[in-house]
């Protein structure tokens, strides 16, 4: 099981902060996370509920992530396995996450697939959500696989939705001419985009795009040839 302690700073102070893996115990504080972090317009009912959360931590514990703060769950990162096939790499979020049930899990997937990130806004100055991510780095390169994959929300776009399309706001954000909360996160934290994928999620700022994003494991090649 997952278990690392560090600091994070608040300016120039530090802080005391923890990743592990969560548990039963943690539910009302992970669905306060959510809460805080997805206000409306964001639909309510994408939240997690508690089934959610319990096959998340039964049927892939090492894809159930928190960050503590002072005793606190402050956010939580979730993946699942699954067999990706780059030639095909168009599908939503509710048909590879089962709707966030996961009960679709490969154990022999190739790709841990990112369910959801998400950080209390009160925490964010922190840099939290990065050490997430790096963290489900690990569990990549822990268990050798291919590569992290997620899609990212592109809640700026509707801002942006008649003047471009989803790829010339994308390409946009690429080259620094546009940032937008989520895309421009997920490039801080070293994911590349793979393409942009229409009705990806239930999501008004996105117009209901989502930007397919991986991290490849750089170690994925010396692991496929020591198994050979």
């Amino acid at each position: 099981m997952y278990r690392k302690e560090f600091y994070v700073f608040d300016q120039n102070r530090p802080v005391p902060a923890m990743i592990r893996n969560y548990e039963d115990r943690d539910f009302p504080g992970l669905i306060r996370v959510q809460q805080e972090s997805f206000p409306p317009p964001f639909p309510s009912e994408l939240w997690w509920n508690t089934e959610q959360l319990h096959n998340h931590v039964i049927l892939f514990p090492e894809g159930a992530l928190c960050i503590e703060i002072d005793g606190e769950i402050a956010g939580s990162m979730t993946g699942l396995l699954v067999d990706f096939d780059p030639a095909y790499p168009e599908h939503t979020w509710e048909e590879i996450t089962d709707n966030g049930y996961i009960r679709n899990h490969n154990p022999n997937g190739n790709t841990l697939y990112v369910v959801d990130i998400s950080v209390r806004p009160s925490y964010r100055k922190l840099g939290l959500g990065k050490w997430l991510m790096l963290s489900m780095y690990d569990v990549v390169v822990h268990k050798g696989l291919e590569r992290l994959l997620g899609g990212g929300r592109m809640p700026g776009y509707h801002k942006k939705a008649n003047e471009m399309t989803p790829e010339q706001y994308l390409e946009a954000v690429l080259k620094g001419a546009l940032k937008d909360p989520v895309i421009t996160f997920l490039l801080r934290c070293g994911r590349t985009p793979v393409q942009v994928v229409p009705n990806y999620l239930e999501d008004k700022e996105s117009d209901n795009y989502g930007t397919l994003m991986e991290w490849k494991n750089p170690f994925y090649t010396s692991i496929s040839k020591q198994g050979e």
